[in-house]
């Protein structure tokens, strides 16, 4: 398993028990626009999840520029060293 594959997997989690959706199997390309759920509060909520779970700070500037969930992935794995 590659960094990207383990952080997607931990993300994948997080995703789930923010939306409360065990079904949630997140893609690089998956946005706002394909949870039902993702508005502007559960956004904050996964935002903070994400820094707990990964022991990372994000700045809002890098937040409010992630295009998907790939983008995610690659924004936690340049702050986590993997």
């Amino acid at each position: 398993m590659t960094d990207r594959d383990a952080i997607r997997t931990r993300l994948n989690g997080v995703f789930q028990e923010i939306f409360d959706d065990e079904s949630i199997q997140i893609s690089d390309a998956m946005t706002a626009d394909d949870i039902e759920e993702w508005d502007s509060l559960s956004h904050i909520t996964l935002v903070l999840t994400v820094e707990r779970e990964f022991g990372i700070k994000l700045k809002a500037a890098e937040v409010g520029s992630l295009a998907d969930v790939g983008a995610m992935i690659d924004l936690i794995g340049s702050r986590t060293g993997k």
